[in-house]
């Protein structure tokens, strides 16, 4: 892993701490959106966890199996089912799906990071590409929990 590579994974591994403290700083009740219609902090991390499972996974799995996988646009709303009820749940449930995306990335070799694919909007992309990607859709979701 490159410096650059290794600072993205840290980058991503310090992400659910980071919500966490927003949350906590905020003093608002993580159930409740800060206006009528807007994601609680529940359901941004809960947004989250799908977009790391049905978005970053699959990409990431594609490029391991595929030569040049081919990714449409994918809009996940809120990630669904058992341990997904309360803030804590939401907040464990993204944790463990970005602890998967680490343990995807730690298993790649040189040769893994340099794999390229073609995303519909986006473009031809390499891992840290996408790396890039996932942090900017984090950050935008950690100044929506600053909201709460």
């Amino acid at each position: 892993m490159t410096p650059e590579q290794g600072r993205l994974r840290e980058a991503l591994a310090g992400t659910t701490g980071r919500a966490s403290a927003v949350v906590e700083a905020g003093g608002r009740d993580p159930e409740t959106g800060p206006e009528p219609g807007e994601w609680s902090a529940r359901e941004v991390l809960l947004h989250l966890a799908a977009v790391e499972e049905e978005v970053w996974h699959a990409r990431l799995d594609a490029l391991a199996s595929e030569s040049f996988p081919h990714w449409p646009w994918v809009e996940p709303g809120l990630l669904a089912g058992p341990g997904t009820g309360t803030y804590m749940e939401a907040a464990a449930a993204f944790a463990t799906r970005r602890a998967a995306t680490l343990a995807r990335l730690d298993g790649l070799d040189a040769a893994g990071w340099e794999k390229r694919g073609r995303h519909d909007v986006f473009g031809v992309l390499d891992v840290a590409e996408m790396l890039r990607i996932l942090l900017d859709h984090d950050e935008e979701h950690l100044a929506q929990l600053g909201r709460r």
